[in-house]
């Protein structure tokens, strides 16, 4: 399926979003061999800078950003992929709304500082049946 018979064109967009569909040039679009060829190379570079985000998910690095970057250049041309940030945007501003609700920040410095103290406790026993002893030894 192509960019073309996803397009939604001349239907007022939802919410204030852009419109769906291809944001090539329009000397791009009004060629079919141009605009495939140019579908491809979108697909290859958003493939590629998503796959560099996956593969810096267990290394270091900004992996979700780089792959959330990919997306966005899929966007560019796919409708899918359009669908698909819009949907996350939303369940982030979502997640973003419920952290700010005094309730769950309430429950969140509560549960925090519960986990503070059973470290600590447990760092204290710890010390005190082993002793604070340093793992190297330095020779003077």
């Amino acid at each position: 399926m192509n960019a073309e018979s996803d397009e939604r064109t001349g239907e007022p967009a939802a919410d204030g979003e852009p419109e769906l569909g291809s944001r090539a040039p329009e000397f791009i679009k009004a060629r079919r061999t141009l605009h495939l060829s140019w579908q491809v190379g979108v697909f290859i570079v958003g493939l590629a800078v998503v796959g560099t985000g996956i593969v810096m998910l267990p290394l270091p690095g900004p992996g979700w950003l780089v792959i959330f970057g990919g997306m966005a250049i899929w966007a560019t041309e796919f409708v899918w992929a359009q669908l698909v940030l819009r949907w996350t945007k939303r369940k982030v501003t979502e997640a973003a709304q419920r952290a700010l609700d005094p309730k769950v920040r309430r429950r969140n410095v509560i549960l925090t500082t519960v986990g503070l103290v059973i470290v600590a406790v447990l760092v204290a026993i710890y010390l005190w049946k082993v002793g604070f002893v340093m793992p190297w030894k330095i020779d003077r």
